[in-house]
């Protein structure tokens, strides 16, 4: 329904809205899409659904909206099947990775243009677009056109425009892919204090993985066309489900490594594992680097490479073997490359998934999250 006077402040908490996708399938006739896609959201939660281009996260948020329609399953806010609701009857905001603003308009026209739609009286709008851009960080900028603004100031009008209406649900597709690095973090932090201060239930589309482990309270990886693995940050980084979650979702080591009797061993060390109930044989595991440490005994290895990351550095290692081992460590530890070193593995459990035998022959290279 259309905001009044009577509605509470924008900056009043919400309860959120229970959001959830059953067997959802979107056909493109081949190329991928949506899968059966089974996804709920509980009120207030963020929940980013990451993956590579391509695995289907856009479509997903497209069929929330009610921008892409779907072949099969239903979509629920609050328990109401919206599958056949178009967009506007669905109570959505919504903000894209490009601003959309008008450029005719000020930042404050453009944050009343909803309520306009709506048919809010022009005082109600003034007032209800002002309290948006306060809360945006931007209520002395109303009188300022799309290019007098930045590219974050732009992003952050897009913000209040899709918040000003107080929807049930969020969307927000990429919003931080056209800016600079330091404004994208600056941005998605405001992003994640608004939406706890709310207690908005919010979808945020990214193929950053820094991005989704740093804002969501909940990650769903995809991969064509469904959901590889979901859960907490701390979940999906610590335990990774699946190879694809391991390799995808930060940095990771792939090693060879022999399973017996429910414990593996990897060069000879033994380290306890996440994945339960792996029969007997070859496995490769996928360990952090973190989960390896420069030692003054262990290992041999030499020195490939090392690059400083400001409070940390991170070393790439040779085995004798021709494996490669990520090493990352304190910044004032500084290898040389060339340099003779030993490695450890810090006894973290680890995932591994069984391989067939002849596929361990050779080197086994170091698996990088794209």
């Amino acid at each position: 329904m259309p905001p009044t006077s009577s509605q509470t402040s924008l900056s009043s908490p919400q309860h959120g809205s229970t959001v959830e996708l059953r067997d959802v399938v979107r056909d493109f006739g081949g190329g991928v899409g949506l899968n059966g896609l089974n996804l709920a959201a509980r009120p207030g939660e963020l929940i980013a659904l990451l993956g590579p281009s391509g695995c289907g996260k856009t479509t997903a948020l497209r069929a929330l909206a009610g921008l892409e329609r779907v072949d099969a399953g239903s979509i629920l806010i609050d328990g109401a099947d919206v599958s056949d609701e178009p967009t506007n009857r669905r109570d959505l905001g919504m903000v894209f990775q490009s601003y959309s603003l008008f450029p005719h308009l000020t930042a404050g026209q453009n944050v009343e243009f909803g309520l306009r739609m709506r048919k809010v009286a022009a005082a109600d709008r003034r007032s209800r677009a002002a309290e948006a851009l306060e809360l945006v960080g931007l209520d002395n900028h109303a009188g300022r056109y799309a290019h007098q603004l930045s590219g974050g100031q732009q992003q952050r009008v897009a913000l209040a425009r899709a918040l000003v209406t107080q929807p049930r649900v969020l969307l927000l597709d990429e919003p931080l892919s056209a800016l600079d690095a330091k404004v994208r973090v600056q941005l998605r932090e405001e992003i994640r204090r608004i939406q706890t201060e709310l207690g908005i239930t919010t979808f945020f589309v990214t193929h950053d993985q820094e991005e989704a482990l740093a804002i969501a309270d909940r990650v769903a990886v995809m991969r064509a066309g469904d959901i590889e693995q979901i859960g907490t940050p701390e979940e999906l980084y610590g335990r990774p489900a699946t190879p694809f979650v391991a390799e995808f979702v930060g940095l990771t080591n792939k090693l060879p490594g022999e399973v017996s009797g429910g414990e593996l061993t990897v060069f000879g060390r033994r380290l306890p594992l996440v994945t339960g109930g792996l029969p007997d044989g070859p496995v490769e595991a996928y360990l952090r680097p973190e989960d390896v440490l420069l030692a003054s005994a262990g290992i041999p290895a030499l020195v490939v490479s090392t690059s400083f990351l400001g409070a940390l550095r991170r070393t790439r290692v040779q085995l004798g073997d021709g494996t490669e081992l990520a090493v990352q460590h304190g910044a004032r530890e500084t290898p040389e490359p060339g340099a003779r070193v030993h490695v450890e593995f810090a006894g973290t459990a680890v995932t591994a998934t069984p391989v067939a035998t002849e596929s361990r022959a050779g080197a086994v290279p170091v698996g990088v999250a794209r």
